[in-house]
């Protein structure tokens, strides 16, 4: 849809004051949670009635951020979610663009008949469910598709706490804008959240630098004990137990950036963390250069993402996981070489 349409539609959408629901995925990262916090305080400047909803616990590393607190989690509060439902007016959808990402209450957003609204930058969408969608791939997170619609509204739109919401969700979706850094846009439209947000050190210190004593152990263990190396492929593979995890008294979030360090190893083009949760088994995938993980994702591993960033999971043990993954290793073993 194109830009100005999308603007056109969304403005009308929102003059007069409604029951707003913000939903996002699944296991939120900071993207998630920082563009649907900025998005709803946004949307609240109408006089709209606006909650956030996420299917589970989103890190604890994130909860500093302005906001978090009022977040409804479904898994912690269901009977509640499901009344926010009956009496929605309009639902945004942000970063994600299949209601089966959502988790938990993923059949009740299919069953909703407010109009539906999508922000997002993941590819593969199915637009027909939506009254009107912005969805641009080459985009580095929906944080930045966000900032751009308030920002479209003006500067005087744009607070504080708003800027801080949308600069962590780009740090995060951007590894600190090591990858998925597509335009010089993203920059600018940084330099004018800095101009309202906290500052930028205490932002990244916020989410990078408040690592516990266990999650920062999990990481030792993971690179030291758990790394394997496959030079043929030019893949790296950490694979993690649940009682691996429990050993370091996982928390939401400690696994979190442990995919990207293999990538700092000149030889390798891929880097995949494979983990055991309660009810299937997980799949990060990172990669550097042309190499597409989420084709990989997408094809064998019931997810996808983006080209160097993606995630997928399989219901089996985590040996026949790691199995699974070095058994398709072959069929990509050209592109993985070059793609050093």
């Amino acid at each position: 849809m194109h830009r100005d349409l999308f603007y056109q539609l969304l403005d009308a959408e929102i003059q007069d004051p409604k029951s707003i629901l913000i939903v996002t995925h699944v296991n939120p990262d900071g993207d998630a949670i920082g563009s649907s916090l900025a998005f709803s305080a946004f949307l609240r400047q109408f006089g709209h009635d606006v909650n956030v909803l996420v299917s589970n616990m989103f890190p604890d590393f994130l909860a500093w951020l302005p906001g978090a607190s009022d977040i409804v989690i479904y898994e912690n509060d269901a009977e509640r979610a499901k009344a926010l439902f009956e009496r929605v007016d309009c639902i945004f959808m942000l970063d994600f663009n299949q209601p089966s990402r959502c988790g938990k209450f993923s059949e009740l957003l299919e069953a909703a008949t407010a109009h539906k609204i999508l922000i997002d930058h993941h590819r593969d969408t199915d637009f027909a469910p939506f009254y009107c969608y912005l969805s641009e791939t080459q985009i580095s997170s929906t944080s930045e598709l966000v900032a751009e619609t308030i920002l479209h509204y003006g500067m005087e739109y744009l607070d504080t706490d708003m800027a801080t919401n949308l600069l962590a969700g780009i740090i995060t979706d951007t590894g600190s804008f090591a990858h998925s850094v597509y335009r010089p846009e993203t920059f600018a439209i940084c330099a004018k959240l800095i101009e309202k947000s906290a500052s930028y050190v205490w932002i990244h210190q916020q989410i990078y630098d408040t690592f516990s004593e266990n999650r920062l152990r999990l990481l030792g263990f993971s690179i030291s004990d758990k790394m394997e190396i496959l030079e043929d492929y030019a893949t790296a593979i950490i694979s993690l137990s649940k009682s691996e995890l429990e050993q370091f008294n996982y928390h939401v979030g400690d696994t979190e950036g442990v995919v990207n360090y293999p990538l700092s190893m000149e030889k390798i083009t891929m880097s995949v963390l494979i983990t055991e949760r309660q009810d299937v088994i997980r799949f990060s995938f990172r990669s550097k250069g042309d190499f597409s993980v989420h084709e990989l994702a997408k094809k064998h591993f019931s997810g996808g993402g983006h080209t160097n960033a993606a995630g997928g999971s399989l219901t089996c043990s985590l040996q026949e996981a790691v199995d699974r993954l070095k058994a398709v290793l072959p069929d990509y073993k050209n592109l993985l070489i070059n793609g050093r």
